[in-house]
């Protein structure tokens, strides 16, 4: 098997599993229970709670713990327009952003909220000129993605948080496919809230964060218990977030490395991809990118076909953002870049992990060059 579809989701990590483990079976308790024994369940998902804020350079009064990406990005967009409702009904956002920030939108239009969304360049970057113009007195949000889910497309976050602090915007960045990957200081990109999942940086799925700064206002998407500070009820999913905290330690402690390694990989998988098929083309900004990201189109082939003939192969990838594969919807995000109809049709994710060797990230190229020209009748 070679698996290169890593920002669909990531192995859990030895480390991760190990330290999850007695929270299924020996330290089973309820957090919220009052006893000796849920104390033991508290204090772990507090140190947890630590260790994602470490993460983040944020304090740990400042993390909510959800079930994933999807639920923190809706408590996010809901939560402060709900909360800030009275000052205004104006929202403001790339045209790139990820379906867990678009639709929430499009239900809040229904309620009479107007949104914005703001163009984007050739490589998926938001115009930020373009932003600043579309501000309102009535703006009460601004959104926009740290990196791009389809093509890894790092934003001008600190641009864009400058904006939103002079006009007393609340500033929320989608952070899934950035956090545990690359530099992610809340403090030093400016943002009010912050969404993070497990699953991309090796930890475990169904668990996720949401950094809310102090002062933020924002009201529950779940209610009906004190979890949570009262941001999110239920009972809390203690192996995950113990899983999470891990992953977010290991990812605070090797984020250099691991980096290094990821530029590595994609500096050569690019380079003998467009030996094997010299005229694609890479998507996403040439050096403001998550590494994990190699996005490429080709003219002359449909994506989904080199992702199943590459799967009988063993061989693992996607065609874009697994939300709209699995939609069989085409990417807007590449829409908004630009791209032909003919481009959009072949294009396809290459996205590299930390447990991939260089040898392999070759072969990738290799196996996905002849399968190309196969289907080319090269």
């Amino acid at each position: 098997m070679l698996y290169a579809d890593y920002t669909s989701s990531t192995p859990v990590l030895p480390e991760v599993k190990r330290e999850m483990l007695p929270y299924f079976d020996e330290l089973y308790a309820n957090p919220s229970s009052l006893h000796d024994f849920a104390l033991k369940a508290r204090r772990a998902v507090e140190e947890a709670r630590e260790r994602v804020a470490n993460l983040l350079g944020a304090s740990a009064e400042e993390i909510i713990f959800t079930s994933g990406g999807a639920e923190a990005n809706n408590l996010a967009i809901k939560g402060v327009v709900q909360a800030n409702k009275a000052r205004g009904r104006h929202v403001v956002v790339s045209a790139v952003e990820h379906y867990s920030i678009m639709h929430p939108l499009q239900s809040l239009a229904r309620e009479g909220v107007q949104v914005t969304r703001v163009g984007v360049d050739e490589h998926g970057r938001v115009r930020v000129e373009e932003l600043e113009q579309a501000i309102r007195e009535d703006t009460i949000l601004i959104s926009v993605q740290h990196a791009n889910h389809e093509v890894g497309s790092l934003q001008p976050i600190k641009e864009v948080a400058e904006i939103a602090e002079e006009r007393g915007i609340t500033f929320h960045c989608d952070g899934v496919s950035s956090a545990g990957v690359v530099p992610a200081k809340v403090e030093e990109l400016g943002v009010d809230i912050y969404t993070l999942s497990a699953h991309r940086f090796y930890g475990p799925k169904g668990v996720g964060a949401l950094y809310l700064a102090r002062g933020t206002r924002l009201l529950p998407l779940i209610e009906g218990g004190i979890q949570e500070r009262g941001y999110r009820a239920g009972t809390e999913n203690v192996p995950g977030i113990v899983g999470m905290g891990k992953a977010a330690e290991l990812a605070e402690k090797e984020m250099e490395s691991r980096l290094e390694k990821l530029r590595r990989l994609r500096q050569r998988f690019i380079a003998e991809f467009l030996e094997e098929v010299p005229e694609a083309k890479i998507n996403g900004h040439p050096s403001e990118v998550n590494p994990m990201y190699a996005h490429i189109s080709v003219a002359g082939v449909e994506g989904e076909t080199v992702v199943a003939e590459l799967s009988a192969k063993g061989i693992y990838i996607t065609s874009g953002s697994p939300c709209m594969a699995r939609a069989a919807k085409a990417s807007h995000v590449l829409a908004a870049m630009g791209l032909s109809a003919e481009l959009i049709r072949g294009s396809m994710l290459f996205s590299l992990g930390i447990p991939m060797s260089e040898e392999e990230a070759e072969k990738l190229a290799r196996e996905a060059g002849e399968v190309i020209r196969r289907l080319r009748g090269g």
